[in-house]
């Protein structure tokens, strides 16, 4: 999907800090707090709730209420009289509410959309199922978060997703030295966003208030465990004879994001900053083989690439969702890049997975990467369940 139409208003969005399952955000409603952080956020940019047309919702792990979902966390933003889709894409949910918001202006529906997407992985619901077939009535009963983390019901295969990495890996020649190497390159890059006191991170984060009373704050993400090269050698890979090991992959986390997608003229009016623009130009998405999530990411981002008409050569800046060690360095192979060539100022493998707001984290660190470089062309891509991928292309102009 190509656009022409599609703006991101420059310093509207925010993502709240990560913070590790049972951790400072477990006890939170996500879909509450990402209400509150989305009002505040709003207030704080001078940013008139009622410019919003359209309202965007993406979440993957199921909470109290959320049956009403965007209807209600749109009006606990501020925007009462606005209604629009749930949207639930596994890990590619960010980028596909932000495609979702770019075919709506596109199509001249609506000219301004508000995402927000939250997640809790921490304390995820144990559900019941009916099965009258059941022995003496006994119903089925899935844990959402752990039970669809280590298994797909259609591919099958065993030892879940960390599995789908290590038949890339496999496949691919990847060794346990690259896939190191890779890890701890991505917490160097994740340091660089902590220097002078968080300098990259305070242009868009959003603290979450803990307890009101306290007034006790979320300002930073929390988790984050220090990579170093001896202490990457010292763990043994989590699945036999494989290449992966805790320190190479990501960890679940609880926290939300939120992105606005307008019209030209709208995001100019709502821009932080009147001398850059944004434009939202390209979606791709692709899916692979059974059990090679890893691989999907490379397609997905050749096709948005393709349909922007540039190469990733071109990009000033990439992001992506890289769970895995191995993701990123398929695709610095599959796509003739060097792994310091993106995820510069952080990635999901280091500061953690939230799910549906991970995919809108790397869009807006992508977007502020574009601002300090002066612009150019910007790719976010990352893998989701069901061995697919999506991918966004945007470009900045200052």
């Amino acid at each position: 999907m190509n656009y022409t139409k599609a703006f991101i208003p420059y310093g509207v969005y925010w993502s709240t800090p990560f913070s590790k399952w049972q951790g400072s955000l477990q006890a939170l409603h996500p879909l509450k707090c990402a209400g509150e952080v989305g009002k505040a956020t709003l207030e704080a940019k001078g940013i008139d709730p009622k410019i919003f047309d359209e309202f965007i919702l993406g979440w993957t792990v199921a909470s109290r209420h959320c049956f009403y979902g965007g209807p209600w966390v749109a009006a606990m933003c501020g925007l009462e009289r606005v209604t629009g889709p749930i949207m639930s894409q596994a890990c590619a949910t960010g980028a596909r509410c932000a495609h979702t918001a770019a075919m709506s202006i596109e199509t001249g529906s609506t000219e301004a959309v508000l995402n927000v997407n939250a997640d809790r992985c921490s304390n995820g619901p144990h559900l019941v199922y009916p099965d009258p077939k059941g022995f003496g009535g006994k119903p089925i009963a899935e844990d959402w978060v752990w039970d669809n983390f280590g298994f797909d019901p259609w591919a099958k295969g065993k030892g879940g997703m960390v599995a789908t990495a290590e038949n890339v890996a496999r496949e691919n020649g990847i060794t346990r030295e690259e896939s190191d190497e890779c890890a701890l390159l991505r917490y160097s890059q994740y340091k660089d966003a902590l220097k002078d006191d968080r300098a990259f991170q305070k242009r868009y984060m959003a603290p979450v208030t803990i307890n009101p009373k306290k007034g006790k704050k979320l300002e930073e993400d929390e988790g984050v465990f220090p990579t170093t090269k001896e202490g990457l050698a010292k763990l043994k890979p989590v699945m036999p004879d494989g290449v992966i090991t805790f320190g190479a992959q990501t960890f679940p986390a609880d926290g939300n994001c939120g992105l606005a997608v307008a019209t030209k003229e709208k995001a100019a009016a709502m821009s932080q900053d009147k001398s850059i623009s944004i434009q939202v130009c390209s979606y791709g998405e692709y899916r692979e083989k059974k059990n090679f999530m890893a691989a999907a990411v490379v397609p997905a981002a050749q096709q948005a690439l393709e349909r922007a008409g540039i190469t990733a050569q071109d990009c000033a800046a990439i992001k992506t969702h890289n769970p895995f060690s191995v993701n990123d360095v398929f695709m610095a192979k599959k796509m003739d890049l060097k792994l310091e060539d993106f995820n510069n100022y952080g990635s999901p493998m280091i500061f953690g997975h939230t799910q549906g707001p991970t995919g809108t984290r790397c869009i807006v660190e992508l977007i502020e990467e574009l601002a300090i470089k002066g612009g150019g062309w910007g790719l976010f891509a990352g893998c989701a369940a069901g061995d697919s991928a999506a991918a966004l292309v945007i470009k900045m102009e200052c």
